[in-house]
């Protein structure tokens, strides 16, 4: 199973990548998990500087924006 993962502290930006992420999941007909981490530590771990940051499968697709549905379909494995 995919896992998609929002990274951010909990900000308005946050909570609408989480939002497009699950309505791209749903539309591309995908079993997936998404998860929120909000721990700087974690985050850092990534190599995120900039936040929202949305990985998939632990590989950071988009940093510092709020991608559209369509734009995470086009990431997500088929």
């Amino acid at each position: 199973m995919t896992t998609i993962q929002i990274l951010g502290t909990g900000c308005r930006k946050c909570a609408a990548l989480k939002e497009n992420a699950e309505t791209a999941v749903k539309q591309a007909n995908l079993q997936a998990d998404v998860e929120k981490i909000e721990d700087i530590n974690e985050i850092v771990k990534f190599g995120v500087m900039s936040t929202p940051a949305l990985a998939i499968d632990g590989q950071v697709k988009f940093v510092g924006k709020i991608p559209s549905p369509e734009e995470i379909i086009q990431v997500l494995p088929q």
